[in-house]
This record gives structure tokens, sequence and C-alpha cells, in this order.
């Protein structure tokens, strides 16, 4: 810190110090200004001039050093110099004052917080360098934070000290009559029964509804500015259309349809979308067929000779395909228009905020909510054309099981598929660019997880990086290249698993000016409206977790936002996000993990048990794994938890329910458990990190008090 900063610290500490040290609080309350009121108000009579320049002096001051004190001087500066001298002088010294705090602040802070947080903070700085003005304005209009806190937030962000200062003097001109007015007429009250007159009570009930005020207003305005170059409907043929008859499409739907709306379900191909068709439910089929097969492998661990199986593909794709029969009747269109939504097929494109077109027909609507989810992303990488590659998509269509299989890609999608194809008999190899399996995951979780592939014969290469296909003589082949050298990889099939891309073409979103994310998702707001704010998106084409329960759990939100959002919006809550990985051994995660609170500068404990420790996994011969969670440090409260092992996907729904509801490992420990089940591995990890909380220094008192009992 250089000698400027040192001594503008000082200078400030000294005088906040001072402010304290003298009691000077106990000055700015309404109480002693009722006493001192007389004395006050002569001395303005007879030194108006000086009166007001110390006023004003004293109110800059106040401000600038963020005192708890000026929300009482601006009534008290309305009850001394009336309305109108009180609202000018009280309205340049407030936005002077909270310019000077915004410079102190900047001066003192910004350097530092951005040089240690940047990276964190680049999709903020860039939301205020494009739409800084709008959110002081909001924020200066409904102060849902203290005053004093927009100061010094904002002097950490790249926004200009004239932007602060003029956005300031206009956001707070409103409330500050309001304040001012409350003075002038508390300040024209002579007697108990004037204060109780209907000119105080008016301005202490207008102040009292400000916000709500101006959270309409704010919200009016800016609805009417985006939405002002588009002709709004006389009547609407619907109150909400769907686009995307997926999981966040059909959750959307359905909760619409519940609260009585009118609702049109928008969909292209086919109803239930990439989970029902080709993700979770066929892909879950196919584990469990793999799964049956491996145990076969393992009967000598459970004292079983002489048995083996032997994989028919096409029957286990035939299960697969009646799998997603029997659950496809959830999803129909027939189950839907019995729900009261109306179902069209067709492709949609929005061409206007009010109005969809489907097959050549508009729909005119008040919300529309696009749910069109996402597709696997195919690399150009080149001569990938030249041969017929899988993706999660298309793979259901094999007839033949792949002899050698080659998957590009580690992630959860990936590893499922490779260790499923490689159960039911296919060579597997599979290919990561990073430097372990399931790369969002700690590193001894990915450890464990390839430790269990290697087992079972799944050549993993991490750290290759897929450069090139070639098809010769009917045979296929790949380089890979790690550390510089070139690996030929051949392969009679390859799977591309190299993650997923929002389905955003051909919706009109362009020629509305509706914005995409850098990873090409629509940008939503907290309450997932998109650039018009009758427009929603939700699921995997708006992010940031493209997970099946994620949609159904931002459907809730798009619907009730869409439907209710000019009563009371909800913003969507992301605090407490599970998902699991359902490779043998399975991972099951809600939270931070040990790698992203490191990123993310954020302290913690780890606690752990090891599920080897655990009786009912030694009975089912799967004692293998652990139970890793993460809690603030020297208390219960859960951070975040990742269990590996057998059936970890459904073992971490403890951990959610305790972080969902904000209870610790003290709770946990605290409940009955079956015996003899997986289920304890939660209670026992509990205990784990009670041990280590025990207050050691009382066992040796303990310990006297037991020999005590004995004598």
């Amino acid at each position: 810190m250089n000698i400027k900063k040192i001594i503008l610290l000082v200078i400030v500490a000294s005088l906040i110090v001072l402010f304290f040290a003298l009691d000077l609080q106990r000055s700015f309350n309404l109480e002693y200004f009722q006493e001192q009121r007389d004395a006050i108000l002569a001395y303005k009579n007879e030194n108006f001039w000086q009166s007001s320049a110390a006023y004003f002096f004293l109110y800059v001051l106040v401000a600038a050093l963020s005192l708890p004190a000026a929300a009482i001087l601006t009534i008290a500066g309305g009850a001394i110099f009336g309305l109108a001298w009180g609202l000018i002088m009280v309205s340049f010294a407030s936005t002077i004052g909270a310019t000077l705090a915004f410079l102190i602040s900047r001066t003192l802070l910004r350097d530092w917080v951005q040089k240690k947080f940047g990276r964190s903070l680049r999709v903020i700085n860039e939301g205020i360098e494009k739409d800084g003005v709008y959110y002081l304005f909001t924020l200066r209009m409904i102060p849902a934070f203290p005053f004093f806190l927009v100061n010094v937030v904002m002097a950490l962000t790249p926004i200009s000290a004239a932007a602060f200062y003029f956005v300031s003097q206009l956001g707070m001109l409103f409330g500050t009559v309001l304040y001012v007015n409350v003075g002038a007429e508390l300040g024209a009250a002579t007697s108990l029964p004037d204060v109780f007159n209907v000119g105080v009570i008016r301005a202490v009930v207008a102040l009292a509804i400000f916000p709500w005020i101006a959270r309409w207003a704010v919200n009016y305005f800016r609805f009417r500015k985006v939405m002002s170059k588009w002709k709004k409907p006389a009547s609407f043929d619907t109150n909400m259309v769907v686009i995307g008859a997926g999981s966040a499409g059909l959750v959307t739907s359905y909760i619409a349809a519940l609260v009585k709306a009118r609702v049109t379900l928008v969909e292209k191909q086919k109803m239930g979308g990439d989970c029902l068709n080709t993700g979770c439910v066929p892909s879950k089929a196919l584990l469990r067929s793999a799964s049956v097969s491996h145990l076969f492998t393992r009967a000598d661990e459970f004292g079983l000779v002489e048995a083996s199986a032997k994989t028919d593909f096409k029957k286990v794709m035939a299960r697969v395909r009646q799998a997603i029969a029997a659950i496809e009747p959830h999803d129909s269109v027939e189950r839907y228009s019995q729900l009261g939504v109306d179902c069209l097929e067709g492709e949609a494109r929005i061409v206007s905020p009010y109005k969809v077109e489907v097959s050549g027909n508009e729909i005119s609507t008040r919300n529309i909510v696009i749910a069109t989810g996402a597709r696997p992303l195919v690399p150009d990488i080149p001569g990938i054309h030249d041969i017929q590659f899988m993706t999660s998509d298309s793979i259901w269509e094999l007839e033949e099981l792949p002899e050698k299989l080659l998957v590009a890609g580690g992630g959860p999608i990936g590893c499922e598929l490779a260790q499923a194809f490689s159960r039911l008999g296919s060579s597997v190899t599979i290919v990561q660019k990073a430097t372990h399996l399931l790369p969002r995951e700690d590193q001894e979780v990915s450890e464990f997880v390839e430790a269990s592939f290697r087992r079972e014969d799944i050549k993993v290469l991490t750290t290759h990086e897929l450069k090139s296909f070639h098809a010769e003589n009917g045979e296929h082949h790949a380089i890979a290249t790690h550390d510089g050298r070139e690996t030929k990889l051949s392969f009679s099939h390859v799977l591309i698993a190299l993650g997923r891309k929002a389905n955003t073409e051909n919706l009109g979103l362009k020629s509305l000016g509706i914005r995409l994310n850098p990873s090409g998702t629509i940008h939503v707001n907290e309450f997932l409206q998109a650039t018009y704010p009758n427009i929603f998106a939700c699921g995997d084409v708006a992010g940031p977790y493209q997970f099946t329960h994620m949609s159904s759990h931002q459907a809730w939100f798009a619907a009730i936002n869409g439907l209710f959002g000019s009563f009371r919006k909800f913003r969507v809550n992301y605090n407490v996000v599970p998902w699991a990985t359902f490779t043998d051994p399975e991972v099951g995660r809600v939270g931070l993990n040990e790698k992203e609170a490191l990123l993310k500068d954020i302290p913690f404990e780890v606690t752990h048990y090891d599920i080897n420790d655990l009786d009912r996994a030694i009975a089912d011969s799967e004692a293998r794994g652990f139970v890793k969670v993460l809690t603030v440090p020297g208390k219960d409260r859960i951070l975040g938890a990742t269990i590996v092992g057998y059936h970890a996907g459904e073992l971490i729904n403890e951990f959610i329910l305790a972080m969902t509801h904000n209870l610790g490992l003290k709770k946990i420990m605290g409940t009955i458990h079956i015996y003899p089940t997986l289920s304890e591995s939660g209670k026992f990890a509990a205990g784990e990190w009670r041990k280590k909380h025990a207050p050691q220094w009382l066992n040796s008192y303990l310990e006297r008090f037991h020999r005590w009992k004995r004598s």
C-alpha cells in the first residue's frame, strides 16, 4: 500500500473512531432533535446561511464516512429548513458524500479486490460495463441494500465516478423527497396531536410503501423500454407458450396447467426430450444390463461356481427400448392434453416477444418459455466426418455390439457408456484431454474411478488430445498426441462425448436480439428472464447446470415468474446443486468439493469416512469407496459432500436434505439409521467429524470423575 493510501486510511479511520469515541451518535436521533428543536430553529432563523453551510458540511462528512446517521439527518433537514430548501441541500449533500465514499473505497480497496478476486468478478465487471448505470439506478430507487453499502460495492466495479454521481443524484431524488417531507411535516408539528395529523401520517405511509412503488416503477419502465418497438396484441391466444417438451418444458407446462393457465407446448420431435429418449432412461437401462453381466464375472466372490453370462446385444437394446416405452406414457401428448395443455407438433420460431409461429400459424402469448435443451457437441476434428461416429443421441441405434469402442471424452456420459460397453464385451479405450477422468471432481475421486476402470481392462488415456480420424481399407484409426508424441488408436466404433451444445438455432433469437452467453446458452437473470422480461429460458438451453433434475427445478421458477411475476418474482436458488455419475463405483455429489472451495478461496474443513469399514458394504462385498464432507471450520455446517461407492447416487440424498434445510452433521449423527444399511455411512461420517471436535481437555476430568465413583 503506497503512502497516499496509508494517509487516507489513517484520516478516515481517525474520523470514524472520533465519532464513536465522543459518543456523537447520541446526537443523531429524533429524541435529541426534539429536545434541541427550539434552540436549533432559533439559531437557523438568526443565522440562515451559516446554519445551512454547517448542516451541508456535516451531511457530506457523515455520508462520506458511511456513518449511521444519514436517515436522521435527512428528516432533520426537512424539519429545520422545510421541504424546498431541505430537499436541495440533502439531495446535493447526500450525492457528494456518497461519491466521496465511493472514491475512498475505490482508492483503498478496488485494486486489491480486483487482483484477488478479478477472475471470479469477471462476469460482474462485464455486466457493470454494459448495464452498470441501470443497476445503480435500480439500487438507488429500490433500497434493497443500505446506501452506504452501494457506495462501497459500486466503487469496486468499473463504473466511472461521473456516472456514479449523476445516476445517484437522480436515483435518490424521489426517496429524498419522501424523507425530507416526513421531516417537514414533523417540524411543523407543535403538539402531540399535530404529530398524528393527516399530513404526517400520509408522509410516513408514503415513505413505508416507497420501496414497493419504486420496484414496480423500475420494472414497469424497463418493461416499456424493452417492449416499446413491439405491438402488444389486444388479447392473447394463450397465457404461456413453452418451446420444447423435455424435462424443463414438461414441468413448466404441468405447473402452468395446474394453476389453470392456458399453456401451449410445442415439440418438433419426441415428447420427453433427451432424458426419456436418448439420455437418462436408456443409459440407465443399459447400465443395469451391464451391471448384471459384470456380477457374473464376480460370482466366485459370492461362493458361486460355474456361473456365466453371454451378451445378446440385440436383446439388451430391446430391453432399453422397452424401458423407454414403459415410461413414455408419463410424458405423452395424451397425458398432457388431459392435464389441460395444448400440445402442438412442429418447429417454433419466436417472431416477437408476444408471438410464436408454429408451422406457419402465429400464436399470441403473454409469456414464452424456451426449453429447447441441448445436443451433443461434435468438434471439428480433421476426418471426423469421414467416419460414422456416434454420440449419446445416436448410439441407441446400434444393433451389434462394437468390437473396439473408442470413447472421446472422460466426463460423466463418456465414463458411464464406456464402462457399460466394456462390461457387455467391447474392448474400450477412453481418450481424455484433461489430466483425469471426471475433471469436475476432486482428484482422489477421479483416481478412484480410473483405478476401477483399469481393473476392468478399460484403457484410459488421460492428457491425450485427439488430432485426426482416418478410414483406410475398411479400418478406422485415430491419432492422439501426448507430450508431443503421436499415438495411433484403432477402433471399430467411436463415441463422441465431449460435452453438449445448447439448442438455440432457428428460434428467431438473433432477429430479436436475445443475448447468448459465451458458452452458447441463453443469457438469463436470476429470475430466468432473457433479454425480454416476458421471455424465459430454463433447462439445458439456459444452464449453468445441464442436469434433468436442475431442468425441473428451474421449470418451477420459469412458470411461476412468467404467470405471476407482476405480483412477485422468485430468484432461482443454486446453493444446493446435486448430481451423480452412475459409474461403478458411483459418484454422488452436492455443493462444494475441495477443488471448488480452493478455487473460490472458501475456508473449509474435510472429514473422511472409508466405506470399507461399513458392515453392510462388507456383507454385500461392496466395501470400497468413501464419504467426504466439507464443513465450515470449527462448525458442523455442511458446505458440500461427495460419496464414492456402491449406490452413492442414493446415499447423497441425506446430505442434499441436510443442506437444503440447514441441518448440520450433528443432526445427521443424532438421527437413527437402520442397521445394517449403506445409509449408515452418512451417520458414521458425521461421527468422524464429532470425534475430531470432541473437547479433549474434558477426558482427563471424566476419567477422574469415574475413578472417584468407583472408590
